[in-house]
């Protein structure tokens, strides 16, 4: 296994920079979010390093607030994605024939949609909210780790070691459990982080539009809609969480990027 590129390190330094900044608003390090704490629309100094919103209320907290928003948001879609994925592209792979041909035929129907306009119109079905925004990201994510995953256990299921427990007379959920899963956790593993970074883009489109987290709720998507009023007046207000936003997206992008080329040494591709 091959040592890490500075580029990698960087992308996690950064993801962890904005992981403690999301517990730190979960502990209220960063202060009320919706305290008024000044006059407004002043723009970053001393008593408010990023400003203050149209109503007074710091910059600073409500970013933190809006990371921890997006971040919970979007890795507990994913974590239902990669579950999805996982059972369906792994027996879909394995078992093949018609299962296959229905697992793949409705992931191509998903994949067909554009993201935004798939989330668009979950969010039209279910309503404004969380749970529209949670729905959209897994039905966008699902199509392509299905059907990787799907791929991996193509190619794991014809491998000796299963074919040998097969013989053996294995049942089904452990060949799966014991001989397949295990082989095909890093292909999982790296879409994961792919589909996170993809569910944050989701999350904050959706919020822009005013399909996702609902004011008063803070989620980087809902700061970047406030901001966009008073682009001209007060920038500050949509930089913050913007490069935030940029900077997660990119972050996890590179934290794959390096992940990958640790699970899958025959393929890496030096990224400095």
């Amino acid at each position: 296994m091959k040592r890490p590129d500075r580029l990698s390190i960087g992308g996690l330094a950064c993801l962890l920079v904005l992981v403690v900044f999301a517990l730190g608003s979960l502990a209220g390090a960063g202060g009320d979010p919706d305290a008024i704490v000044g006059p407004r629309l002043q723009p970053p100094g001393p008593g408010w390093w990023l400003g203050t919103d149209n109503l007074g209320r710091s910059m600073v907290p409500r970013v933190m607030e809006g990371v921890g928003t997006t971040l919970l948001l979007s890795s507990l879609a994913v974590l239902v994605t990669a579950a999805v994925s996982a059972t369906f592209g792994i027996i879909a792979g394995y078992r093949g024939g018609y299962l296959n041909e229905l697992v793949m035929r409705l992931v191509e129907v998903l994949y067909s949609f554009p993201a935004i306009v798939l989330a668009i119109l979950v969010a039209a079905v279910l309503g404004p909210g969380q749970v529209a925004a949670s729905a959209s990201i897994v039905l966008v994510t699902i199509p392509l780790m299905t059907r990787l995953v799907r791929a991996a256990a193509v190619a794991v299921s014809q491998r000796d070691y299963v074919t040998s427990a097969v013989i053996s007379g294995a049942r089904l959920p452990r060949v799966l459990g014991r001989h397949v899963l295990p082989n095909v956790a890093g292909t999982i593993a790296v879409q994961g982080t792919y589909a996170l970074s993809v569910g944050i883009a989701v999350e904050g489109g959706l919020s822009f539009l005013g399909f996702g987290v609902q004011p008063p709720q803070a989620s980087l998507g809902v700061l970047i809609q406030q901001g966009g009023t008073y682009m001209i007046a007060a920038p500050w207000l949509i930089l913050g969480p913007g490069v935030v936003l940029v900077a997660a997206i990119l972050s996890i992008n590179v934290v794959g990027d390096g992940l990958r080329d640790q699970l899958e040494p025959r393929e890496t591709r030096s990224l400095t």
